[in-house]
């Protein structure tokens, strides 16, 4: 069953006597409890797909469906509540003056979660949820790392215990190792309480092992949508070759098959 729909979803902006085209005629479903990603350079038109899902600008043409429903251009609380954001940049997403713990509360407040008597136990379940202590609530965002920062980022949008989560390069701003850390937690989370991801990147490389579908862009069009594996060893589209080039080789096996595809 599809979680999320796009239908023919195009977006155009007007710069001076000029139309720039960002996005144009996708359509694609997105299965509830499954992580699609968005791959595709700067200028791909994946952070314009994003931001129309989100509801910060309206389509040009097409539609956006959420659970069987059209979404209108003016969302509601509710649907603000059900599709949640990970930004790219946890230092900018989280407000340095709030505590991590009046952060997460005021989701809660804002979305009418639980009562002023239950909201800091779930605060405290929330930190467990993404492997962070109790305590931390009492700290600022600036006191932390910056994995840790995108864990309490992550646990806001678990906090309004939304069911589609769309993760902005979530962990293009940390370090290799925390990078594979925070990906382990979101595939963790995922399969514990269901949750639908659409994962933007540039990097392939990230959603190898995330990901259970590959939407690659291009100038504003999906050029190429298969299941992760596939995408890996047998793309269609040369511009998806080339993205796969660029992803380091991981296995005797998988430089056979991109040698095969360099030279197909």
């Amino acid at each position: 069953m599809s979680l999320l729909s796009l239908r023919q979803l195009g977006k155009s902006f007007q710069t001076g006597a000029h139309e720039v085209r960002a996005l144009q005629d996708v359509t694609l479903d997105v299965a509830d409890g499954e992580c699609l990603a968005i791959v595709g350079e700067s200028g791909s038109g994946k952070s314009t797909l994003a931001n129309l899902v989100l509801g910060l600008f309206p389509p040009t043409t097409g539609a956006v469906e959420f659970d069987g429903a059209e979404l209108p251009v003016v969302r509601t609380l509710a649907h603000r509540r059900s599709i949640q954001l990970v930004q790219q940049n946890p230092a900018s997403a989280l407000n340095p003056r709030r505590s991590v713990g009046a952060s997460l509360q005021l989701a809660l407040d804002v979305h009418g979660i639980g009562t002023s008597d239950t909201r800091p136990a779930r605060v405290a379940e929330l930190l467990r949820d993404v492997g962070l202590p109790e305590d931390l609530a009492r700290r600022s965002p600036t006191s932390l790392s910056g994995g840790q920062r995108q864990r309490v980022a992550i646990a806001r949008a678990l906090a309004c215990e939304s069911r589609l989560v769309v993760l902005d390069e979530p962990t293009s701003a940390l370090d290799v190792l925390v990078q594979a850390q925070v990906l382990r937690l979101l595939a963790d989370l995922r399969a514990r309480h269901n949750l639908t991801y659409l994962f933007i990147t540039h990097d392939l490389a990230v959603v190898r092992n995330i990901a259970t579908r590959v939407a690659v862009f291009s100038q504003g069009r999906m050029v190429e949508l298969a299941e992760t594996e596939t995408i890996f060893t047998a793309p269609q589209d040369p511009y998806t070759r080339r993205l796969i080039s660029a992803v380091p080789v991981i296995t005797e096996e998988e430089k056979t098959m991109r040698n095969g595809l360099s030279q197909s």
